[in-house]
């Protein structure tokens, strides 16, 4: 035995961990034990002797609180708009200790520098690992020499706790490099995606969600999965169609009871089928019993408790959310009641003693007597416990340890989780039920209907576990050859109904048996997943622990479906955690791991930016357009000129999210006066230059940057140019180019060509698209004719940007009109000029102007929102309308769809005998 004391620094995850364990270990060293302030108020220091391994130790034990450290990007890269976030899969990232566990920092370098030891009492888990490590880091720091051990845990009960003292080993440093990577990964994809989605959909969308200006939506790597599930089975109900179904069912009663028997054909979509069948039964009604079965069945207890099994039992018995349930547990291993909450594992070592564990609970007033009976050998109940095939080498399944019939400081759910703990590992130790299942089969006209029964013959673990049942009737006697006549034959009906919305159990298991199939994730972060979807507004669950996802969420995953990837699924994700595992064990670096999730993650990135119209067009089935400032990569909302439609509002540079350059008025949609620019162009970037020529001014001229390769040779790849219409270059690229993004011609975006959402790979989701702007199907928003300007439309010497024409003034109120285009079936297509005031409904056709001839429909629609007008002669027009003659000087009567007569004066000369398509003006100009 050394004579000198060595000083060791012993570091906990928490400062109630730290407690436990300096109580306990403090119990055997004999000198009591001190406790002092440390730098941080939360996190004491406490101080004892103890005796490791015949080794003197002077003991100061103390804590963190979870992650020393945080992991984010250099300064110049934390703000959404300081870079491309396609630059964030290779902006430099640091690990620093963040500004409120500063205190922390200074209490670890102050011990270390006077200590010779570091021991890590660390949660036993990746996790904890690189906890551990940061711990190190800021040590080490101050004193370069220390040893370092790691203490090994899973309870915090006395012979856990001095087993792991005596019995330290060195920490695992592959294990703290796999949660780094994992961390670099997830920051890296979440910070681009997130910034990507936010700032593509919040301005362009009114998404109200309470607090709108704070909107972030998040993207997380496991998170999205998870609503994934949400949101197939919610299409899955959705898609589901009703489909009726006939099945034939036969009971009988005797002086023994009554046997109900099923068809073992199940049943019948085909009603004639089912009608022949059930004929033939009742025209040969005797019933031949031809086999009776009688067999011993056993219904086995659970496995031994893991983190999963603990979350959806606890869901599932008493409605507790899968978070609270993990809060109420930490509180309770924090106390020693229970093990380590956090455990894939679901087979107990055979070291462990389970004999002692179901001693301690012998005192019980409930189960009490249950635990003396296992431990009874002449009672045979006990059993070993099964192996469920689950070991994460670092902690054993939850089991209790340590007796209490309630504490004074334990809410309900404190109890009731204990409760469930206590009996789950009692019932996981006994023997299962046993009971005598009869099974009989009858043949009636050659079809064959089957009855079971089932009598419990010993309960055995079903005494303690109180949460699962075995229920069964019994049988009248019945054998082989013997005929009855059934006292009931009747053909019923049926409809097949659609799965039900995920529960949190359902979730939890969809979650556990495709994660743990795929790598993703660990049992102990699920609940985390699910806590962030519905904070995040992503989905929401009901009084019933069921999950529907919002408008927000379904929006999200079918914009990425609608993409063709599968980042709502767990498949890529998996990629990464088989990398993560090879770091832990040593087969692949850190650094090359790195290197290929984020190589590939980029790639998908930027093919997701590429085809973000598809986001776009998801979240408009759902969300109303926004007539915000849209963020890009041009500078959004410079002003260029004032606006000469509405003359209240200025005209900005503006990237619409399908691509196009744009310079349209900022008080849209009240004014939708727009020019657009050419689809050549890469860049643009409104300039202080004037120009001295175009009015109303200013007009800020644009410096421009075309793509090469979409423009004659002749011309520059950089223009400064003017939209005021004196530039010719510019009018001329537009002329060649044409107007919006390159990549339109592909899709039929902007082509005259309509996009529609394809179905998923479940087809649940081909729904029909309608615009928001002229209530239309078949286009979206983005794409609806009447938002464009015909090029060729007739324009004044004084024009607004080709989108208003002075020679068109309403004829109702004198304001500017506007064009659009017709999208009903009887005229789509087809152009016409209407007013652009709320208050008036004057339009004309633009055929009614061009023709000489005939005027093909001039008149007033009723109201906002009024049918189409339409005017005939001679039968040339499209959609005729009956009408009474008037003094008209051509005989011919104006009406609207309704039949009324539409009053009004030629718009040309104002005279009101007659309308513009025959004044006698118009006939001398065109000749």
């Amino acid at each position: 035995m050394s004579g000198r004391a060595i000083r060791v620094l012993n570091v906990a995850e928490k400062p109630s961990v730290a407690k436990s364990v300096a109580e306990i270990l403090s119990r055997r060293g004999g000198g009591g034990m001190r406790v002092r302030d440390g730098r941080s108020r939360y996190n004491r220091v406490f101080e004892f002797e103890y005796m490791i391994r015949n080794q003197r130790c002077f003991m100061v034990m103390t804590s963190v609180t979870g992650h020393l450290m945080e992991l984010d990007f250099d300064e110049r890269y934390k703000k959404w708009h300081s870079c491309d976030p396609a630059a964030l899969y290779q902006a430099p990232v640091r690990k620093f200790v963040p500004q409120d566990k500063l205190d922390i920092r200074r209490t670890l370098e102050e011990e270390a520098r006077k200590c010779e030891w570091l021991v890590l009492w660390l949660d036993c888990d990746r996790e904890g690992e690189n906890i551990a490590y940061e711990v190190i880091e800021v040590c080490t720091g101050a004193k370069s020499n220390l040893n370092i051990y790691r203490a090994h845990f899973s309870a915090l009960i006395e012979r856990e706790i001095h087993e792991a003292a005596q019995n330290l080993v060195r920490p695992n440093k592959l294990f703290a490099d796999a949660v780094d990577a994992r961390q670099e990964i997830d920051l890296r994809i979440g910070a681009s995606f997130t910034r990507f989605q936010t700032m593509l959909l919040k301005d362009a969308f009114i998404i109200d969600l309470g607090e709108e200006r704070n909107l972030v939506l998040s993207y997380g790597p496991c998170q999205f999965p998870t609503l994934g599930f949400i949101v197939e089975r919610y299409w899955e109900m959705q898609a589901h169609e009703p489909e009726e179904f006939w099945t034939v069912n036969c009971s009988h009663t005797s002086e023994e009871g009554t046997a109900s028997f099923t068809w073992l054909r199940g049943h019948l979509f085909d009603y004639a089928s089912a009608i022949v069948i059930y004929e033939m039964c009742t025209e040969e009604p005797t019933a031949t019993v031809i086999n009776v079965k009688n067999h011993e069945k056993f219904k086995y207890p659970p496995h031994p408790l893991n983190t999963i099994e603990l979350q959806k039992r606890s869901s599932r018995y008493y409605r507790m959310s899968s978070e609270h349930t993990m809060k109420v547990a930490e509180e309770l291993y924090q106390a020693g009641f229970i093990s380590y909450p956090r455990t894939e594992t679901d087979n107990f070592s055979p070291n462990t003693d389970l004999a002692g564990i179901v001693r301690d609970q012998v005192e019980h007033p409930v189960w009490g007597p249950y635990a003396q009976r296992l431990l009874d050998p002449d009672a045979r109940l006990w059993r070993n416990p099964g192996n469920g095939g689950h070991d994460d080498k670092a902690h054993p399944p939850i089991h209790p340890t340590k007796f209490s019939t309630g504490q004074s400081n334990w809410t309900q759910d404190h109890a009731k989780l204990y409760e469930l703990v206590v009996r789950h590992f009692l019932a996981c130790v006994s023997q299962p039920a046993v009971g005598a299942e009869t099974t009989v089969e009858i043949d009636i006209a050659g079809e064959q209907f089957q009855a079971n029964g089932r009598a419990i013959i010993s309960k055995n673990y079903l005494d303690v576990y109180r949460f699962d049942s075995w229920g069964g009737s019994l049988l009248p006697t019945y054998t082989v050859g013997q005929q009855f006549i059934p006292t009931s034959l009747t053909l019923d009906s049926g409809v097949t109904r659609p799965p039900p919305l995920l529960s949190e159990a359902d979730l939890l298991s969809c979650m556990d048996k495709l994660f743990n199939q795929a790598g993703i994730g660990t049992d102990a972060t699920m609940h985390d997943h699910i806590k962030k979807l519905l904070d995040r507004c992503y989905a929401t669950k009901d009084a019933n622990t069921r999950f529907s996802p919002t408008k927000l969420g379904e929006a999200l995953v079918m914009g990425y479906d609608d993409m063709g990837y599968e980042l709502w699924k767990p498949y890529l994700r998996s990629m990464m955690e088989a990398d993560m595992r090879a770091v832990s064990m040593g087969t692949k670096t850190k650094s090359q791991v790195l290197e290929i999730c984020l190589q590939q993650m980029k790639a998908c990135f930027l093919d997701a930016r590429t085809n973000k119209a598809k986001l776009l067009d998801a979240m408009q089935l759902f969300f109303q357009r926004s007539n915000r400032p849209q963020g890009g990569d041009v500078n959004q909302g410079a002003v260029v000129r004032p606006c000469g439609a509405c003359c209240e509002s200025d005209m900005a540079l503006r990237r619409t999210p399908n691509g196009s350059l744009m310079v349209g008025c900022m008080s849209y949609p009240l004014c939708r006066n727009v020019v657009w620019l050419p689809g050549s162009i890469s860049e643009a970037s409104v300039t202080n230059n004037i120009c001295p020529t175009c009015t109303p001014g200013p007009v800020f001229m644009i410096q421009f940057k075309f793509r090469r390769l979409e423009i004659p040779p002749n011309y520059d790849v950089d223009h400064l140019g003017c939209i005021g219409g004196c530039d010719t270059i510019l009018r001329e690229l537009t002329e060649m180019c044409g107007r919006g993004p390159r990549n339109s011609a592909g899709t039929g975006r902007g082509q005259g060509g309509r996009e529609t959402p394809r179905s998923t790979t479940s087809g649940t989701h081909s729904r029909l698209l309608f615009c928001t702007n002229c209530n239309q199907p078949g286009h979206s928003f983005d794409d609806c004719p009447s938002r464009f300007v015909n090029p060729r439309m007739p324009q004044s010497t004084h024009s607004n940007n080709g989108r208003y024409s002075d020679q068109l003034p309403c004829r109702q109120c004198g304001g500017p009109c506007v064009q659009r285009t017709a999208n009903t079936e009887n005229n789509r297509g087809r152009k016409f000029y209407k007013c652009q005031s709320e208050n008036c409904g004057f339009f004309i056709w633009e055929d009614s102007i061009l023709d000489n001839a005939t005027g093909q429909g001039v008149g007033r629609a009723r109201g906002r929102g009024a049918r189409t007008v339409t005017a005939s002669r001679s039968g040339r027009g499209r959609g005729r309308a009956r009408g009474q003659r008037s003094a008209n000087s051509d005989g011919v009567t104006f009406v609207t769809a309704t039949g009324e007569p539409v009053s009004g004066r030629c718009f040309i000369c104002g005279d009101p005998s007659h309308f513009a398509n025959t004044c006698p003006e118009r006939v001398r100009v065109d000749a």
